[in-house]
């Protein structure tokens, strides 16, 4: 599944990110790495984008930036 994907009450942990060069690079400088737990947390009006708790801080990210991001839902 991916980020975009993820329900909004439900936490997860990064696996993969599926994409390369500068975009890749930002998003693992931004903490999104495997293993990294993420929730989202907030999210604009017209839900685009959305604002991700990840390693305690937020990071905001666009839909088509979310979709890049493979994540495994948590068990609760």
């Amino acid at each position: 599944m991916t980020l975009d994907e993820m329900p909004r009450d439900q936490r997860g942990v990064v696996t993969a990110l599926d994409t390369r060069g500068a975009e890749r690079r930002r998003l693992m400088d931004l903490g999104l790495l495997p293993g990294a737990a993420v929730h989202a947390e907030l999210t604009s009006p017209l839900g685009d984008p959305v604002a991700y708790e990840v390693r305690g801080t937020l990071v905001v990210l666009r839909r088509q930036q979310a979709r890049t991001v493979h994540v495994e839902l948590e068990e609760r």
